[in-house]
Parts: structure tokens; sequence; C-alpha cells
């Protein structure tokens, strides 16, 4: 593990090519590549021998791939997303077949850092890129029970134009992901430890979306530990936080159009975005830190969720509106699925949120089946 001693790149491998076979996390592996270069490596790097993953063929481009190189660590192969004629919420397309669920193989490890998701589960790297338009590195992250960070719109390059997908990363361990921060961010400063407890507020839904009541259940469980161990005091914000349906804005920008091309809820998109970020604007300038499900249901089944079930409904509020997000395992449903606690706080306070989410992970220890 970073920070402990992690694995080398050739227990990497070994494991990769034990485990994948069944998992289908990769796309490409590259044993002669990340061999010769674990050998080679200047040991006075800091991130020296760390064998860690890139999201997609084209992962290896991006710039956190290339700042984790700089430093040291070894890209060892490249994940699964989401294969041709797929959708882009279900599963993911390996090398060996259909990326599966670590947990459960008849269902959907999340996407679209499906691959990345999966192979830090696992153990076969203790870290990977992903990139996260709706909620594509939480919710994978969320339903393969690791962490996973998106970042603040802007904080990291992004060759998305349209400003919804931004850089992050997943891990088995909060520390791993301050780690690749540390490294990858430039003028990174340490945040001191949080002082607790954190003042938040729990939404289940975020006043739109309709959450299982399982997913719920292990949530506020979750919660209700933080809260006993004095990590977080749950306040209750006045006026209550409730943000408006962005699923038509969304997809609106997505597609390119403006976003006042796009109706919801009897306004335009662009009305729904501006009203959604007011709202949060006075939340966070009263309350550092909210709360929620990261996914209002559990991982599907690999043919999709069923009609008119969203997995981004609680994810994609926070790629338009550009804030931190971060997902952490919060336990599992009695049926064996991963559930993940959404942690949210204001623009640019990526750091502090990892010193959060950093301290409620040392609180709650998952028994994991």
């Amino acid at each position: 593990m970073v920070g402990d001693g992690w694995w080398s790149v050739g227990e990497a491998l070994e494991r990769i090519g034990r485990l994948d076979p069944q998992l289908c996390a990769f796309v490409e592996v590259w044993h002669a590549r990340a061999s010769a270069r674990a050998r080679s490596v200047d040991r006075r790097l800091p991130l020296a021998g760390l064998p860690f993953a890139v999201k997609g063929p084209a992962g290896i481009r991006s710039y956190a791939a290339r700042r984790l190189v700089a430093a040291g660590a070894v890209p060892v192969g490249s994940t699964a997303v989401p294969g041709p004629g797929t959708y882009w919420q279900t599963w993911g397309q390996g090398a060996h077949g259909r990326t599966v669920n670590p947990y459960r193989a008849d269902r959907t490890p999340g996407g679209s850092s499906a691959g990345s998701a999966v192979a830090v589960a696992a153990g076969m790297v203790p870290l990977a890129t992903g990139s996260d338009g709706a909620g594509s590195v939480r919710i994978p992250a969320a339903w393969c029970g690791v962490f996973g960070l998106k970042t603040t719109r802007g904080l990291l390059p992004s060759p998305d134009r349209t400003g919804l997908a931004t850089a992050g990363v997943l891990t088995r361990r909060v520390p791993d992901a301050r780690l690749y921060l540390r490294y990858v961010l430039d003028g990174y400063e340490e945040a001191p430890r949080a002082r607790t407890p954190v003042r938040a507020a729990y939404s289940p839904d975020l006043g739109f979306a309709r959450t299982d009541p399982a997913v719920d259940a292990v949530v506020r469980a979750a919660v209700g530990r933080l809260v006993a161990a004095g990590v977080v005091r749950l306040d209750a914000p006045d006026p209550p936080l409730s943000l408006l349906d962005p699923r038509e804005t969304w997809l609106a920008v997505r597609g390119g159009e403006p976003p006042r091309a796009a109706g919801a809820g009897g306004g335009s998109g662009a009305d729904v975005r501006e009203e959604n970020d007011r709202r949060l604007d006075v939340y966070f300038a009263r309350t550092p830190l909210l709360l929620s499900p990261v996914t209002p249901n559990r991982p599907h089944g690999h043919e999709g969720p069923g009609p008119d079930v969203y997995s981004t409904a609680l994810t994609w509020a926070f790629n338009v509106s550009g804030h931190p997000a971060a997902s952490l395992p919060a336990g599992f449903t009695p049926d064996g699925c991963p559930v993940g606690l959404q942690l949210v706080a204001e623009h640019g306070a990526d750091v502090p949120l990892l010193e959060i989410a950093r301290v409620a992970e040392e609180a709650l220890p998952i028994v994991r089946p």
C-alpha cells in the first residue's frame, strides 16, 4: 500500500495475470515496458516504482499520467471503459470480455472508469486514473468499494470542452489519493488535519432523486457512525438544501447545445443551472461539507439499470456546478452490493476534502464480504 511500502511492478503484473481473465479490468497490459521502466527508474524520485493504471486506451497521454510518470510511477496498463455500442452508464469492455463487479459478477462495476475501479478493488494496482463527467469516477468507486475523487472544475487540465468532465483518481485508501494530488497538482499545499466535528448536512435525494431505501439505510448508518465518532456534526441548513433536477441541463451541455435550449421543471436549462449554483453558494457559505449517497440505486445487472433509472442522479449535479466530490466506501446492502457515501465541498477545496475523507475513513472500518 502506498505510504506503507507499495507493492512492486512485478507483483502488480503477477496479480493482473492471475485475476484479470475473470474480472476483465484491462484493455492492455504493458508487461515488457513496465518491467523495463521499473528496473531503470530513478530511485530518488518520490513515487519511484509505484505501479498504476490509466483509464482507457488514451489514458497514458493524460496530464495526470504524465505527472505521475515524472514523479517515478510506472504505468502497467490501460483499463476498460464502455465498448462500442454500449451505454456509458453500464459496463466496461476489457481484453478478456465484459468487465465485472469484483463483489458480484452478475452486476456492473459502474462506469465509465469501470476497469480502473475494478483494478484497484481487486488489488491489481494501488492507484488508477479516471475522469468524471457525470459520476464516472464516483459511481464505479462506490460500486466497487474503493475511494474515488472528482476534482474541482479547472483544477487540473481536461480535454473536455464542455467543462463537465474533470480529472479524478481511484485508490484503495484516501492517503493514496492525497499522494496523487500532491504530485499531479501544481502548487499543492498540505491541509492541516481536519478540525472535527466538521459541520455537514445529509441529503438522501438532493431534493429530487428516488433513492433505494436499502442504499439510504447503508449511508445513513455510515453517517451515524461519523457523528458518533465526532467526525461530523449534522446541521439543519436554513433554508434546507434542495436542488433542481439537472438532467436536462447536463444532457444539453454534453450535447453541445446552450443550456437554455433544454427545459427542466418549467424553466430553461440555464435557469436550473443558475438556481442550483445559487442554492449551493448559500449552502457552502455556512456549511463546509455536504453528504449524500453516491447513487440512488445499487449496482444493476449488465444489461442496464432499466427504464427511467439514472445512476447519475446524485452525481451529475456537481459536474454541472463544478464542485469537488468524493466517494467513500459506506458498507454493503444485505445482498452484498457495495454502497458509497458522497462528500462534496466548496470550489477549490479538494485538499481539505481529502483530509476530511481521510478522517472519515479512519472512523468507518468496512467489513468486506
